[in-house]
């Protein structure tokens, strides 16, 4: 007998929001307070004090800090908000990147005091390029020069969008007690007794009355700005009800890029429940955002597919986490549309292999929940997919579809690492074959030179995290090397070649012939190749082989064998033979062409350089610009926030390693700093010269 299942609340009624924001915004403690007050949570976890439900990793409880994203549902006023908590860190930026591809809306959080963090402005570009509609919580409220207005103008500045200011701040730092609603009109201060569980609303007290009217005309003039219907109605001067207003702040959220703006202190209990109230009434559901596109996996047709947001609709999900877990691997989804049921098979379209779904788990952080089946909208886990990994697209065997994948930055750093004991080489291997599988942004590669096996990432944080779980979850023993630098290559000149490869060892030989132009490429480009050559010089045939065969010589340098970027590759000349030309000959000719032409063309070695925000008392400032000059780094900008100096700088990366360690020891413990890649540079001269010993 089948048993037909139902959703616990329409789909319109689901929000999948993540949590982001720099790193010490609050976003966890956020999140705490979101689980205690729906009632996900009996007792309110602290994140400084290693208890917080959704940084369960031993790691995340030592440092204080999110490393990866957890997922949890809860439910507020009748809705379901599924909600992914993302770490704040640039180093775990692809954590942020994965949960916001399959998220549909996301609360931005930001201190009070710094504003508009660098990270902030990395993840709010990250939202923009996938389409997420967003609302701002300015958390924090209750600190020393927490500074409401100028984190509005910062947000309007810095991340380009229009801010709807929905909450005024009722008192300053430790005198923050409420808001002030501008859509109601009225005042609400939280109880401090019941932990903020309890609030009083009640009429604008008569000293608040004038900023309330002040600034309710100002929201009221740029909502009018998204809604015609508004516009009119504020011409005539008559007052627009709740609702309409409401109605408004949705479509220009959802529709124009504009984010409400809430205010509260998280870590002292106020401002959540409204923070809650916004998320239902102004961020999507399922229902809301265009359909999702995909194309068909069995090449039947090139039109793209899209798949509503409905239970009825074929099947379709995208991976977007691969977790080790005791009883197996747990492999985190989305479903854009369908059903599924626990013990079903599913068809990985990006595999191209059929699996059974062997149970299918509600996540709570790293406690489960056991679900017989999920629907359209749902984010949940499954265990018994052996062949998924992030990207993936499962669907409906019958009718197949692969989804848009994830991209995933490359890594800027590396340290090499070995087994202490030969016991050790094979749980070493196997751990690090995992910790890929959980990361794409994490890779294992092997020195060409050395036979050394090496680890590469997004930072030394990111290596160091890795490392822990090598040595603590996998019960490994391991050295490891000091961090390096991963280097790229590129050409400055335009230079032509010429590759042949002719071979004749009786009866059929091998012939390829080409004639690459290899010429610098645009910044982020990559690879391009063209095919220049008049008809017939090399039949059409060849010519994949030829970009395959220059392709691979790309992965490796003439320097020093690091990887390549930005190269345009141009094939103009080339013959061929009717019987002894084959595809791996015109193969290896191109890459012995594009290898002779990238040596003449006057290539150059890349550092990473990073962009660096510093934050440290201002009797310390001198000091630290100093430090950054003899790194040779550049002064971008330099701002105070309170008592504090934030300076934007620019340092190759080379130069940041142990520099968590240098600050401390400058500022007496009291700077701190956050890194995130910004471009690849030509390295000096005298510089390669040591690296490669070729210049």
């Amino acid at each position: 007998m089948v048993v037909k299942m139902s959703r616990q609340v329409p789909i319109a009624m689901v929000r999948n929001i993540g949590i982001m924001a720099h790193i010490d915004a609050g976003k966890t403690t956020t999140t705490e307070r979101v689980l205690y007050y729906t009632g996900r949570s009996y007792k309110i976890g602290e994140v400084h004090e290693g208890t917080a439900v959704m940084d369960w990793m031993a790691q995340e409880q030592e440092r204080g800090i999110t490393i990866t994203a957890a997922a949890t549902t809860c439910q507020w006023a009748g809705h379901v908000i599924n909600i992914i908590d993302t770490p704040g860190h640039v180093d775990f930026t692809i954590e942020v990147e994965r949960s916001l591809r399959v998220l549909d809306g996301a609360v931005a959080v930001l201190d009070g005091v710094a504003g508009v963090e660098p990270q902030t402005e990395t993840v709010w570009r990250q939202a923009n390029k996938h389409h997420v509609p967003r609302l701002i919580f300015v958390n924090k409220m209750d600190r020393v020069g927490a500074d409401f207005d100028r984190c509005v103008e910062m947000v309007r500045s810095r991340l380009g969008t229009t801010p709807l200011v929905l909450q005024r701040p009722i008192g300053r730092e430790h005198g923050f007690v409420g808001v002030l609603d501008l859509i109601e009109c009225k005042q609400i201060k939280w109880r401090d007794e019941t932990l903020g569980a309890e609030f009083e609303v009640s009429e604008v007290a008569e000293e608040l009355k004038a900023e309330l009217s002040e600034h309710r005309e100002y929201l009221l003039d740029a909502l009018s700005t998204f809604d015609d219907g508004l516009l009119e109605l504020l011409i005539e001067g008559s007052e627009p009800t709740v609702e309409q207003l409401r109605s408004v702040i949705r479509k220009a959220t959802l529709t124009a890029g504009a984010a409400p703006v809430l205010c509260g202190a998280a870590f002292k209990n106020k401002g959540i429940q409204p923070l809650l109230d916004a998320v239902v009434q102004y961020l999507p559901s399922p229902c809301d955002v265009p359909p999702i596109e995909g194309h068909d996996a069995d090449g039947k047709t090139e039109e793209p597919i899209r798949r509503l947001a409905e239970d009825g609709a074929p099947f379709a999900a995208l991976v977007f986490k691969i977790a080790s877990d005791p009883y197996g691997q747990l492999s985190y989804f989305r479903v854009y549309s369908g059903t599924l049921e626990a013990g079903k098979v599913v068809y990985n379209a990006t595999k191209g292999k059929r699996e059974r779904v062997g149970r299918l788990l509600r996540m709570h952080a790293n406690q489960r929940e056991d679900i017989k089946w999920c629907g359209a909208g749902d984010i949940v886990a499954a265990v018994g997919l052996k062949l998924a990994s992030t990207g993936d697209t499962l669907s409906s065997d019958t009718e197949r579809v692969i989804l848009e994948r994830i991209d995933f930055p490359e890594p800027v750093i590396r340290r090499s690492i070995e087994a202490r004991t030969k016991a050790d080489e094979d749980k070493l291997a196997s751990a690090l074959a995992r910790l890929q599988i959980e990361d794409p942004s994490f890779k294992v590669l092997t020195d060409s030179e050395t036979g050394q096996t090496l680890i590469a990432g997004m930072g030394e944080l990111h290596l160091e995290i890795i490392v822990d779980r090598i040595l603590r979850e996998f019960n490994v023993s391991a050295k490891v090397g000091r961090p390096q630098v991963s280097y790229r290559e590129t050409v400055t000149a335009e230079k032509k070649a010429e590759g042949k490869f002719v071979r004749q060892m009786g009866g059929k030989g091998q012939y390829g012939h080409c004639w690459l132009v290899v010429r610098p490429g645009a910044p982020g480009s990559g690879f391009t190749f063209s095919n220049n050559t008049m008809a017939d010089v090399i039949p059409t045939v060849y010519v994949p082989a030829v970009e395959q065969g220059a392709r691979a010589a790309f992965a490796s340098g003439p320097l020093g064998g690091y990887p390549m970027v930005d190269v345009a590759v141009d094939l103009v000349d080339g013959s061929y033979d009717d019987s002894d030309s084959s595809d791996a000959a015109f193969m290896t000719a191109a890459s012995i062409a594009f290898r002779a032409a990238c040596r003449e063309a006057a290539p150059v070695l890349l550092e990473p350089v990073m962009e660096v925000e510093i934050v440290v008392p201002e009797e310390h400032l001198g000091d630290i610009i100093g430090d950054v000059t003899s790194r040779h780094g550049e002064i971008r900008g330099m701002e105070l926030r309170g008592h504090v100096q934030a300076l934007t700088t620019e340092v190759p990366l080379s130069r940041m390693v142990g520099y968590s360690t240098d600050l401390r020891s400058a500022t007496q413990g009291r700077g701190t700093y956050t890194m995130q890649f910004k471009r690849y540079s030509e390295v000096a001269p005298e510089i390669a010269r040591g690296i490669v010993g070729l210049y």
